[in-house]
């Protein structure tokens, strides 16, 4: 039986035998993705709270402020204050994402002519929160100003025809080519999921070789390897059916999300299947390199951890690579995430030619060759030092 048959029959073995080991590579990754699809199924986030301050009294144009910002499918009116410190308390309490302050005199000023403000108090350390409310309160107070100035001119005497041209001489027009909705189901989603087999990968990469060494059975497993290509070729065996688990896994979530969810995509799904194959792939292999070069379980599950969970952060989808400093982009590009990513948006979104992607298809082929290059020479070495065996 050659040294890749074998060690795919048993890590099968040990993988049913094991509750948490088979766990750990089906359902549970498989429900942690189903999760992140359903915390963002609802797409847009809509009625976040706010307070209104009005020190206007009961003046009409204050009540139809307020009526408006009711209205807005983002915002929900959730209570009233009287003062600057009820509306500190509001916000410190978290029970309001932000308060607009009407001052006194502000229909009054209007009416004058001699201009208002309306001010949004708002907490921009929670950033979507706050730039969806600044969205929101910006476009209502928009309106009611343009409502405003429209009436005041045709009370002038200005033709219906000019009064949008004297309201709006000059306008912005924003035309969004992906994700025409915001909709952070899509936006958020669709990434994250692949974000989380690749630390899921990494982890069952470093657990499956690590755990050998702590259970002193890398001789077993490896018994009868004489040479560089038998361990490599137990070592492909050994990661196969975590690396078809996982695939599968985000495959159908993302299947889901473009068939079910209606987020089709644009370009190649073949091309999507393949760069997340590599990923997981590349991933797998960067845990048995851990575990190979480290002959330690705990440093390797470690190093996965520190290694896997920050790349949706550095990946340029949150935040852009551009406006990182030249150690963080190089720390972000040099993780195998960041470019799959890429490759995603290219595909799903923007409809961008095979030939685009090919070279983050052949970069994380490579990575993964190198990577099971370095855990094959670790596992090597591992086999000529008994002694570090049983180590976790």
């Amino acid at each position: 039986m050659s040294p890749f048959v074998a060690s795919l029959r048993r890590e099968w073995r040990l993988l049913r035998s094991r509750p948490r080991d088979w766990a750990m590579v089906s359902w549970v990754p498989l429900l942690a993705m189903a999760l992140m699809c359903w915390i963002f199924s609802a797409g847009q986030p809509q009625r976040l709270p706010i307070a209104v301050w009005n020190e206007d009294g009961a003046s009409p144009l204050s009540r139809q402020l307020v009526r408006m910002l009711e209205a807005t499918p983002g915002l929900q009116v959730r209570q009233a204050v009287l003062n600057r410190l009820e509306a500190a308390d509001a916000l410190q309490r978290m029970q309001v994402h932000g308060v607009v302050h009407i001052p006194p005199g502000f229909a009054r000023d209007v009416q004058r002519g001699a201009g208002a403000s309306v001010a949004l108090l708002h907490n921009a350390q929670l950033a979507t929160h706050s730039s969806l409310l600044q969205r929101d309160v910006r476009q209502v107070v928009g309106t009611l100003s343009a409502g405003v100035e429209m009436q005041a001119l045709a009370k002038r005497g200005t033709p219906a025809r000019a009064l949008q041209l004297r309201v709006e001489p000059i306008r912005t027009q924003l035309v969004a080519l992906f994700n025409v909705s915001t909709n952070y189901e899509q936006f958020l989603a669709t990434t994250l999921v692949p974000a989380l087999v690749h630390i899921l990968a990494m982890t069952a990469g470093a657990w499956s070789v690590g755990r050998e060494l702590r259970d002193r059975t890398l001789g077993q497993w490896l018994h009868g390897a004489g040479g560089a290509a038998a361990v490599l070729a137990a070592l492909l065996g050994k990661l196969l059916a975590p690396l078809a688990l996982l695939w599968a896994s985000a495959l159908a979530c993302l299947l889901y999300l473009s068939q079910l969810r209606g987020w089709a995509v644009a370009g190649s799904l073949a091309w999507i299947a393949l760069g997340l194959a590599l990923l997981v792939a590349v991933s797998l292999a960067a845990g048995a390199a851990l575990a190979g070069l480290t002959l330690s379980l705990r440093t390797a599950m470690s190093g996965a951890g520190l290694l896997s969970a920050p790349a949706f952060a550095f990946s340029g989808v949150g935040f852009p690579l551009l406006a990182m400093s030249g150690s963080a982009r190089t720390w972000a590009e040099a993780m195998p995430y960041t470019h799959y990513a890429r490759l995603q948006i290219e595909q799903w979104q923007m409809s961008a030619p095979p030939a685009q992607s090919l070279p983050v298809v052949a970069g994380l082929l490579l990575a993964t060759l190198a990577l099971l290059a370095l855990a094959t020479a670790g596992l090597l070495r591992g086999l000529r030092r008994p002694e570090r065996w049983g180590a976790r």
